[in-house]
């Protein structure tokens, strides 16, 4: 099943990065953001009503909470840079580049989880980031 959400997750990203564009053309990435941010924040707490999972809220400790909040940061820096990018430059570039987060996604589960790469995904790590780089740079 977690397959099937991540393919969702790259199909709403990819559309994210189409409907972003269009929406920036006249007005100031960072207000752009703002907007999107208060959107998703209302559809995220639509969502967790509607899964009837609100009331956990209160069950979160400190250190999670702490976790949620430097990761809604991440989230938030990420937003602001990705639209400014979007903004400036050309969407067929700016995706992929920001795709380079895998690359510090794997980087970041092998320092703090300890997670490894079987040397296929290694390949197609490889291969996605060189891809991204020559694709951006040259």
């Amino acid at each position: 099943m977690w397959l099937m959400y991540a393919a969702g997750s790259a199909f709403f990203a990819g559309i994210t990065s189409i409907l972003a564009k269009c929406g920036i053309r006249r007005t100031d990435s960072t207000v752009a953001t703002a907007v999107r941010t208060a959107v998703v924040l209302i559809f995220s707490w639509l969502i967790a009503g509607i899964a009837g999972s609100v009331d956990q809220v209160r069950s979160i400790d400190g250190k999670t909470l702490g976790f949620l909040i430097l990761s809604g940061i991440a989230t938030g820096a990420s937003w602001l840079c990705y639209y400014r990018a979007l903004q400036d430059g050309p969407t067929s570039v700016v995706a992929p580049v920001d795709k380079l987060s895998v690359l510090v996604t794997v980087l970041f589960s092998y320092a703090v989880f300890g997670e490894t790469l079987s040397r296929k995904t290694g390949t197609g790590l490889v291969l996605l980031t060189v891809g991204t780089v020559a694709m951006a740079f040259f």
